[in-house]
């Protein structure tokens, strides 16, 4: 035991700590307060809390727990709202009232709640068993099947496995005999939050992570297992874009980290959520996903523990077999928190105050990220996408924490404040934003939906920059010095600009859209671009031929239903053809 020299802020320094770890555990003061060591030297060891340390004294005393900081991982982790460290929030309302207080210890997960453990056919008494293997699960939700399995340190002969019942996690359901000891396994294990969950193999990310917004599905997709960043200024939808993306990504699991945004926000979510229904079963999102919410007003060291708290539980669902959505939100809030526990350090500061080793620490949470195969027997394979919201100074993108991010990310979505002034929604740059999943997916795309989406894709993108090009000459000599070529390409890439890349999460229909139906979306842009534009080229008015009557049907393609769709589209691509023919037979009979 120790006791503290100095406090500045949430660093504290303690002395007479020989034989303290680096990230051990500790407890500050008179009231226990959580830390964590992040600096050694002999017996002085420097400690970020995760509480607020006004009144804290010189000469009181710091424990040390031999432990470091970790998670419990068990039935419970689903539908609770915690904090940065793993205290569930309505816990703490019920001891303290609505203000936490420090000092206040909760358990993470309910140590008396029982639960319903049925054991897995064909393991019984003298099977052996290896680490990740599933003994037996429990209905922890409607939607989720939490599986219990050995964990990642424990392997051997299995020489006893309770019957079907209810039990509390902390209760022992099956003995193992690892050759010199008998362990015995409950349905709860404890992981340190810094130090990833083992696995076989990483796997190439190849199958996309499809969500229904066509811009991310089409334009710029994300792999599972892969990791995208989401900057954006204030008002661009950072936090739409992610609450669309729990909602309809093809994901079973949803790990929110809402790490350091203004309260407004995070109550904002934590209301929101339980009333989102899912669509696949119309049961509340909130049953499928963990929440962990630690807002700009909360101490600022537990900040910088909730995304490793976020991405540890994301790992132990990928172990179960799952595919695992985890939001980050905000990684601008928790490099925020690094530069102020820096400083407090007096470390040597870098670009803008930020530690030198910020881009290694995001690499180190993004690269947790993957779809692997599980140290199971069975070869099952789960998968974490991280997605991280970046909230840049004043929209600036070159600043220290978006281009650490860009050099780690594969799928960057730039939210743009000009295309959210103008109501287009989602705010995506097309032209800043890219995927580096394109080559890895398309083989998916032709075998489950269709043949041409990269050819579609690669083309529509050369529109839209043809257009940008366009609209910077008009800007300088207005639009009646451009030849009618060109004119028609601007009223064209309007289509796939307005009707295909806008889109609105609040309509019941268009706020989501099948790979299938993108497609035939896709097809219907395109082919009215092709016919347009040539038409023009072959001498046909470009009043006329950009105002037939089919392009009020394209602009409303979005809101129609699925299953009524298919058939639409065939007539909308037929009228287009006949409409344009008719405006050149007009054209040709007139001269």
């Amino acid at each position: 035991m120790g006791e503290i020299y100095s406090v500045s802020g949430p660093v504290v320094i303690a002395e007479g700590m020989k034989g303290t770890e680096m990230y051990e555990l500790v407890r500050v003061g008179k009231e226990g307060l959580i830390g964590e060591v992040i600096e050694l030297e002999e017996d002085t060891a420097t400690i970020q809390v995760y509480e607020e340390t006004s009144g804290i004294r010189p000469g009181e005393k710091v424990e040390r727990t031999g432990e470091p900081l970790s998670v419990e991982l068990g039935p419970g982790l689903i539908g609770t709202i915690f904090d940065g460290i793993q205290r569930p929030l309505p816990n703490i309302r019920e001891k303290v009232g609505d203000f936490i207080e420090r000092g206040v210890q909760t358990e993470p997960l309910p140590k008396d709640k029982k639960w319903t453990f049925k054991p897995i056919e064909g393991k019984s008494e003298g099977s052996e068993v290896k680490p990740g293997e599933i003994i037996g699960t429990v209905e922890e939700t409607t939607m989720v099947e939490h599986k219990i399995m050995i964990p990642p340190d424990i392997e051997g002969e299995l020489i006893e496995i309770v019957n079907e019942g209810d039990f509390t996690i902390t209760d022992t359901v099956a003995r193992v005999s690892t050759g010199e000891e008998e362990k015995e396994i409950t349905m709860l294990q404890e992981w340190p939050v810094r130090e990833p969950r083992p696995s076989q193999e990483k796997l190439p990310p190849k199958i996309p992570l499809t969500s229904g917004q066509r811009v991310i599905d089409t334009f710029f997709p994300v792999a599972k297992g892969g990791t995208a960043a989401i900057p954006g200024g204030f008002g661009t939808g950072k936090t739409v874009m992610l609450h669309q993306m729990a909602r309809w990504s093809d994901t079973q699991i949803v790990v929110y980290v809402g790490c350091g945004e203004r309260g407004n926000e995070m109550t904002d979510v934590i209301l929101h959520f339980p009333e989102l229904e899912d669509p696949k079963t119309g049961n509340p999102i909130i049953d499928r996903t963990s929440l962990i919410a630690n807002t700009s007003n909360m101490p600022v060291a537990a900040r910088e523990a909730s995304i490793y708290t976020g991405i540890t539980i994301g790992e132990y669902f990928r172990d179960m077999g799952y595919d695992v959505a985890l939001m980050a939100d905000s990684t601008s809030r928790w490099a925020e928190a690094l530069r102020e526990i820096s400083g407090r350090l007096e470390e040597m500061p870098s670009e803008e105050g930020y530690p030198a080793y910020l881009g290694s620490r995001l690499a180190e949470f993004y690269e947790r990220a993957g779809r692997v195969t599980t140290t199971s027997p069975d070869d099952r394979v789960g998968s974490v996408t991280i997605m991280g919201a970046v909230s840049p100074p004043g929209g600036d993108f070159s600043e220290p924490v978006t281009q650490n991010t860009l050099r780690i990310i594969k799928t960057f979505w730039a939210l743009d404040s000009d295309l959210a002034d103008k109501r287009h929604f989602p705010a995506i740059n097309w032209l800043t934003s890219y995927s580096g999943y394109l080559d890895r997916i398309e083989d998916w795309w032709e075998e489950n939906v269709g043949k041409n989406w990269r050819v579609y894709r690669d083309r529509a993108m050369e529109i839209l920059q043809e257009e940008d090009e366009l609209r910077e000459i008009v800007q300088l000599v207005g639009p009646d010095a451009l030849p009618d070529r060109d004119r028609a390409v601007l009223e064209a890439a309007r289509v796939i600009r307005e009707d295909y890349l806008q889109q609105n999460a609040m309509h019941e229909v268009d706020t989501y859209c099948s790979p299938k139906k993108q497609l035939g979306m896709f097809e219907i842009a395109l082919k009215y671009y092709d016919e347009v534009v040539g038409a023009v080229e072959e001498g046909a008015p470009l009043e006329e031929v950009t105002r037939i009557p089919v392009r009020g049907e394209i602009a409303q393609m979005k809101r129609l239903p699925e299953d009524q769709f298919e058939e639409e589209a065939a007539d909308i691509k037929q009228k287009i053809e006949k409409q344009v023919e008719e405006v050149l037979e007009g054209e040709e009979s007139g001269s």
